[in-house]
């Protein structure tokens, strides 16, 4: 007897992809260490395809120590031009240097908040969007809150934060589940 084929959104058509749509994408993170990665990460994949991220996850781990905030906080020049050299991830300056002014930027928030969790969750009152998609052709790439997280974040200092970026962070992170009606995570 055969097993029924997984009916998955139609761009997790890889391995790799499905294992990130099956076991991240739009489920709920609340962890500060895996908030700030997918915040690197979603600044790192700006005009790249997220599967170049994937593959390069973990070698973007093991850079950038883990994506501890507070060793990012702290890179200097020295460091900036190590990872300019290491040919396993994005070797984009703007990006490295976003990455760690993003950090300090992240600290400044978990200070005033007590967690960037409680900050960033508190724009949809801890309580995911969850959206009514028939196909991902439908999924928008900003919306007005999108546009509001951006913009709030790039006045505390935050770079690489555009409004598609925070929607992908948002889908990322589960902040909106955008599962589409017929995806075995649909809810």
């Amino acid at each position: 007897m055969k097993n029924e084929p997984i009916s998955r959104c139609s761009w997790a058509t890889t391995d790799l992809y499905k294992e990130y749509h099956d076991n991240e994408w739009g489920i709920p993170e609340h962890n500060d260490d895996r908030l700030f990665e997918m915040l690197v990460l979603e600044g790192m994949q700006a005009g790249l395809s997220w599967l170049t991220i994937l593959n390069k996850r973990n070698a973007f781990r093991e850079a950038f120590d883990n994506f501890d905030c507070r060793k990012v906080a702290l890179y200097d020049e020295a460091k900036i031009s190590e990872l300019l050299t290491n040919e396993k991830i994005v070797r984009n300056k703007l990006k490295i240097k976003a990455a760690i002014t993003n950090a300090r930027e992240f600290i400044k928030i978990q200070n005033e908040f007590g967690s960037f969790d409680s900050f960033i969750w508190s724009y949809v009152d801890n309580k995911p969007i969850i959206n009514r998609f028939k196909s991902v052709e439908e999924l928008p790439a900003t919306t007005p809150l999108s546009d509001k997280i951006s913009n709030d974040l790039k006045k505390r200092g935050f770079k690489f934060v555009g409004s598609t970026i925070i929607y992908a962070y948002m889908q990322s992170v589960g902040i909106v589940n955008d599962h589409v009606q017929g995806c075995h995570l649909y809810k």
